[in-house]
């Protein structure tokens, strides 16, 4: 017997994904749970194990095709592969010997050529007509997902049908609605060069590096490869999200020397109790969090006309991947204190970093935020997730020389702060008010989740230390 392996349903809104990699090739031997292919969707990439013990026949998809989910992507046999594999060998035999049939039908016929001629000539004079009633009668029924019809609607796009799809089964992708609105503004050349765009935007949909020739380049001592999927996905997301936000920045300095100071004196009680290690990102959620209850307006949406301002924060953070960059999000962070924030940071972190990801938990975010600092930078000046309408980028936590009390003058742990914001919906003054919030919650941290971490005495001199200063 011979076990089918189909592409998996990722997601409520996924129809279809890209197959990117094979972790076995015909004849291997398969376990069960054992990564078996790894594949990419419009929201997240994972790794999909195998249904069941046996040995891989036959692979039906290759590496860089997109098909619709269920689709049968490989046949699995039995541990005994030379007794199962001559199954689908004779079934393809059956069908290669049907479909031979009835091509060896048209040769006695003697004007075997006339039918092709019928045929075109039939197709070429309906085929208006046909096609205007299809584009009227079916225009609601395009194959498309939500995002795309998102995409339209923000567009003023009514009819998808007139957007040729290229996704599986004529599905219209956002690569396709994207490139339509591109064209539509007067992004591509009009006339005799539009025909000749289709395969040049087609192939650089299948991942080439089209720029190089564009901006003429040499090749030679170049290295080209083609785009991954979750490239060109970053890619559109950004591009759609600058073309799509009124995009205004605002930065902040905080003052981050008692949030060191606890986090470094409960780190050890903290990784003693939930065997991971406490670091400060936790920290900025929180000081975040309550800061987003006071102004909801940060943590909304817009959906065309109408701002959807979400009662429960779905918390994005920025995770680096070796081929680039994913967003998990905690859902209904709100409910969570420090210790539950760093919990979760860890879970989603290490799982996108070895692609157990869902695409549920990479989904619905209404805020996110995004740590450049952690590499050293002393801030980053990010771009929005859509439909989001903010994103807080975190700077380096550096000590510095700084003016506190008057004319005094003492070293501080202190962290730039960076606010990405939609001006759409989101102004100048909402924006600084709901980061003079955050610098407040951070310099003035509530450390009661941490007061049982050191003995009193302990923690009462801790916190009564302060750092030295000098007048000027």
């Amino acid at each position: 017997m011979s076990t089918e392996v189909k592409m998996p349903q990722m997601g409520e809104s996924i129809a279809e994904g890209t197959l990117t990699r094979w972790f076995k090739k015909p004849g291997d031997a398969v376990v069960r749970d054992e990564p078996l292919f790894e594949i990419s969707t419009d929201k997240v990439d994972a790794e999909v194990p195998a249904p069941s013990d046996g040995v891989l026949e036959k692979i039906l998809v290759e590496e860089g095709a997109t098909v619709e989910v269920n689709t049968t992507v490989a046949m699995l046999g039995s541990g005994n592969g030379t007794a199962a594999s001559p199954t689908p060998e004779t079934e393809e035999a059956a069908q290669a010997k049907a479909a031979a049939a009835p091509p060896s039908a048209p040769p006695p016929s003697a004007p075997a050529a006339s039918p092709p001629a019928p045929k075109t000539a039939a197709a070429a004079t309906p085929s208006s007509s046909s096609d205007t009633s299809k584009s009227k009668a079916g225009a609601s029924k395009v194959r498309s997902s939500p995002l795309v019809r998102r995409i339209a609607r923000e567009h003023g796009i009514e009819d998808l049908s007139v957007i040729p799809g290229t996704g599986a089964g004529g599905r219209v992708t956002k690569h396709d609605i994207l490139g339509y609105i591109d064209q539509k503004n007067g992004a591509a050349p009009v006339g005799a060069p539009a025909p000749a765009k289709g395969p040049t935007s087609s192939a650089a949909g299948a991942g080439h590096l089209e720029v190089l020739p564009v901006l003429g380049l040499p090749r030679e001592n170049a290295a080209v490869e083609r785009m991954t999927v979750m490239r060109k996905k970053i890619a559109e997301h950004m591009v759609h999200s600058r073309r799509t936000s009124a995009h205004v920045h605002s930065v902040f300095e905080a003052d981050m020397t008692r949030v060191v100071k606890i986090r470094q004196r409960s780190k050890a009680s903290f990784m003693e109790k939930n065997g991971l290690k406490l670091t400060v990102t936790p920290f900025f959620m929180k000081a975040c969090i309550d800061a987003l209850r006071e102004f909801p307006w940060v943590n909304a949406s817009l959906d065309g006309d109408e701002i959807v301002a979400h009662n429960s924060v779905h918390f994005g953070i920025a995770v680096a991947l070796d081929g680039g960059l994913i967003v998990p999000v905690i859902k209904n962070a709100q409910e969570l204190n420090v210790t539950g924030l760093q919990k979760h940071v860890f879970d989603l972190a290490t799982r996108a970093r070895s692609k157990q990801l869902v695409p549920d938990e990479v989904a619905g975010g209404t805020f996110t935020i995004t740590n450049p600092g952690q590499f050293g930078g002393l801030f980053g000046i990010p771009i929005i997730s859509q439909p989001q309408v903010a994103i807080l980028g975190v700077g380096g936590i550096q000590k510095r020389p700084v003016v506190v009390e008057g004319d005094a003058i003492a070293v501080r742990d202190m962290a730039y702060l960076c606010l990405g914001y939609d001006h759409r919906l989101v102004d100048g003054a909402m924006a600084d008010q709901f980061m003079a919030r955050i610098k407040q919650n951070l310099e003035n941290f509530d450390d009661a989740e941490f007061s049982n971490c050191e003995p009193a005495h302990v923690r009462q001199h801790l916190c009564q230390t302060s750092l030295p200063a000098f007048s000027l």
